[in-house]
């Protein structure tokens, strides 16, 4: 009988811990040290669970930041196809919204973690801390919270990492792996928030921008660092939401500060953005400025553009010049910040 031990409750421990249970003449056992299993993936994606992506191995692997080839191996093997077809065989619908992400028709992470739960229920699921792992010739020693020891023939580590230790993430795996010989680079923050240079972002608070995209300049004017096509918002000292926290994954080996702009209007050209204006001046020309972009912005960004406009903001619409709309333009199609740092 080959003993199996898997450290790490989350989604990769409990799929590991099922498929593995099925295997003959194997004995497995889940060490989570939390009171239930999937702590972290009950929260993932604002509780909705991002499961997948539905797209081919090759697309996934233009979206790994680093070394993807480690991961050719794995993407081929369990397919995004692979993945939708255990979720839904275990009586989970799924639907694929805008790009082709994949949640549960409930938007309910639980639901996901239930299925995985039942998945691993053939293992035997302990849930004491491990403290300490070690190598011995009679196999892999782990030493829990009670002092305690048990030995197993393999060993699995799935603890995740250090990005949420409330849920157990506490990197705990990196020292497991370094004690058994592997060679642990220092983790570095990825898929987080972006502090601005900016004080337009604290007044800007909790605003949500839909359908834009977001681009990081290069500074050698070359290709741009990171350009994407999606949602985000304003934090008090930054920008944050799913396309700001993917372009962060691209900015940790990267010189700060770098510039980022915002398309507020990507699907529309300068001239369409500026026939839109002279439209909107013209239906009241003797409209302040300040009061004739409603139609083009969120309510809590008017005083940030007017502002960096330089118009003045009770000027009359009917006294706007040609270069003043062109401005107004250019801060629709590139709204810029400048990012000095990444959050945790």
């Amino acid at each position: 009988m080959k003993t199996i031990a898997i450290i790490g409750g989350g989604a990769a421990g409990m799929m590991a811990a099922g498929f593995a249970a099925s295997a003959p003449e194997t004995a497995v056992t889940l060490f989570e040290q939390n009171p239930r299993t999937g702590a972290k993936l009950r929260i993932t994606g604002k509780g909705r669970c991002n499961i997948t992506n539905d797209t081919s191995p090759a697309q996934c692997m233009e979206n790994v930041v680093s070394n993807p080839r480690f991961l050719f191996a794995a993407f081929h093997r369990f397919t995004p196809a692979d993945t939708i077809l255990f979720f839904e065989d275990r009586g989970l619908p799924l639907k694929t919204e805008r790009g082709r992400r994949v949640f549960p028709q409930s938007d309910n992470a639980g639901d996901v973690v239930a299925v995985l739960t039942r998945h691993a229920e053939m293992a035997n699921i302990d849930h004491r801390k491990v403290v300490d792992v070690d190598k011995t010739k009679e196999g892999f020693v782990l030493t829990l919270q009670d002092r305690s020891q048990r030995v197993f023939n393999c060993l699995l580590l799935a603890t995740g990492g250090m990005s949420y230790p409330k849920t157990g993430s506490r990197g705990d795996g990196y020292g497991f792996a370094q004690k058994l010989g592997h060679t642990v680079i220092s983790p570095k923050a990825s898929l987080v928030p972006l502090y601005c240079k900016e004080k337009d972002c604290s007044r800007m608070t909790g605003l949500s921008l839909k359908n834009v995209t977001l681009t990081v300049a290069d500074e050698k004017g070359k290709k741009p660092v990171y350009f994407e096509r999606g949602e985000m918002l304003f934090t008090h000292v930054g920008i944050s939401g799913p396309l700001v926290l993917s372009a962060s994954a691209l900015l940790r080996d990267k010189s700060l500060p770098k510039t980022v702009y915002i398309d507020l209007k990507p699907a529309l050209t300068p001239e369409v953005i500026n026939q839109r204006i002279l439209k909107d001046f013209e239906s009241n020309l003797n409209r302040d400025f300040t009061n004739s972009l409603s139609g083009l912005l969120p309510k809590a960004m008017i005083p940030v553009v007017v502002e960096r406009s330089g118009i003045f903001p009770r000027k009359k619409v009917n006294t706007i010049t040609r270069e003043e709309r062109k401005t107004v333009c250019s801060l629709l199609k590139a709204f810029s910040l400048t990012v000095t740092g990444l959050g945790s």
